[in-house]
């Protein structure tokens, strides 16, 4: 079960603490897209634009991993304009493999940052990444989604009590 753990688990993506990561040398950001950075199929909006600029002014490299066809990604990306891989395979390892070859970092200066356990954590933690869960922004979602968010509840009970978290309570800590 534990390799199903993040390695952190925060509300939403403003409250990670990302100039803290960057201190202690992350340098590449690897982000799912839907229900992690905006509602499924959304385009970007404001508050996606606001972190990625923020990101990028504090010397962070970004990549957008998704499962999603070449269409979805590329126009989410437009307005972003960071490197992207679409039909990921996550949780399979070449995707995040590929992610930090285009970033230019490795397993120790990376970090990646989704909203699914069974398929961005667990693909993050089997090739070695730092794993950031983040809750669904949006609860609607596409039934195969929503089926997994049933055993997900319980990986997420099982973490919070591991780490003396109550219900609704998130890390607060980098």
């Amino acid at each position: 079960m534990q390799k199903l753990y993040p390695n952190r688990y925060f509300d939403k993506k403003e409250d990670i603490p990302f100039q803290t990561y960057y201190e202690r040398g992350y340098r590449g950001v690897i982000f799912d897209i839907d229900n992690t950075l905006v509602p499924h199929d959304s385009p970007a909006d404001q508050s996606a634009l606001r972190l990625i600029r923020h990101l990028k002014e504090m010397g962070f490299q970004i990549c957008l991993l998704s499962n999603n066809d070449e269409k979805r990604v590329e126009s989410f990306n437009e307005p972003l304009q960071v490197h992207y891989i679409h039909k990921a395979n996550k949780p399979f390892r070449q995707g995040y493999e590929r992610a930090m070859e285009v970033l230019g970092t490795n397993r120790e200066h990376t970090l990646f940052v989704g909203d699914q356990i069974f398929t961005d954590i667990w693909g993050a933690r089997r090739t070695g990444i730092f794993s950031i869960l983040l809750d669904p922004i949006n609860p609607r979602e596409e039934i195969q989604i929503i089926l997994k968010r049933i055993p997900e509840r319980y990986v997420k009970w099982n973490y919070r009590r591991r780490h003396n978290l109550k219900k609704g309570e998130f890390d607060k800590e980098a």
